[in-house]
């Protein structure tokens, strides 16, 4: 057991960091870089570039120490089976789900939009949870990977933090999971809509979870045994 006590808003949490995952959501090139598909969509993508240096410090610290990192990736089947018909249909046709996009078709698993940007690369071994939804447990199993690895409290951070993150930290906390969201760990293309985002995860003694930063989660890593 390797016990740490982290500041946190509403109120600092107690975690074992021998039961506990880092969870890295959607860090996809069609979502972060220039000429992606967020890009696009006439976004400011550097928002979200904001959370790649928090979130490098803290994977770095996680595997140096022996933390579970998995990482997830919003997209679908090169044949949209999976793709429910009013998620296509929503929006410009020429930015839709599957149509061409200036990474290869828009959200499609294979293409290179789809890919985890360079600087958070999965390291080899860590999981990589592809999703057809917002959320990281809805149709995966990413519930089971946890499980099996009898992890309790889960570090969440990645994009947006009033979607993805946010949606992952909901299904979380319905199935019994402790989250931390570290807030400079996160971004949005809206800075009001995450700053909301992390006051309701931690509003009313932390309906959701807990808010914290990556240094305050770094600072308390134990060296792993």
């Amino acid at each position: 057991m390797r016990e740490a006590r982290i500041s946190a808003d509403p109120a600092p949490v107690v975690i074992d960091w021998d039961r506990t995952a880092v969870i890295v959501i959607d860090m996809q090139r069609d979502f972060l870089e220039p000429g992606g598909f967020g890009a696009a969509l006439g976004n400011d993508v550097s928002k979200l570039g904001r959370a790649v240096g928090p979130i490098a410090a803290l994977l770095k610290a996680a595997r140096a120490n022996g933390v579970l990192v998995i990482h997830t990736r919003e997209g679908h089947r090169p044949d949209l089976a999976d793709a429910p018909p009013y998620k296509v249909e929503r929006g410009d046709p020429a930015m839709r789900i599957g149509a061409p996009g200036p990474m290869g078709r828009i959200l499609v698993r294979g293409e290179p939009g789809h890919d985890i940007v360079p600087a958070l690369v999965p390291a080899a071994g860590e999981p990589v949870i592809d999703k057809p939804g917002k959320g990281a447990f809805y149709e995966t199993d990413l519930e089971l990977i946890l499980r099996n690895r009898r992890v309790e409290t889960l570090v969440v951070c990645g994009v947006t933090t009033e979607v993805c993150v946010h949606t992952t930290v909901r299904e979380a906390n319905d199935r019994g999971f402790r989250c931390l969201v570290p807030g400079d760990g996160c971004a949005s293309y809206f800075d009001e809509f995450h700053e909301v985002g992390l006051k309701m995860i931690a509003a009313q003694g932390g309906i959701f979870g807990f808010v914290t930063t990556t240094a305050s989660l770094i600072e308390t890593l134990p060296p792993a045994a």
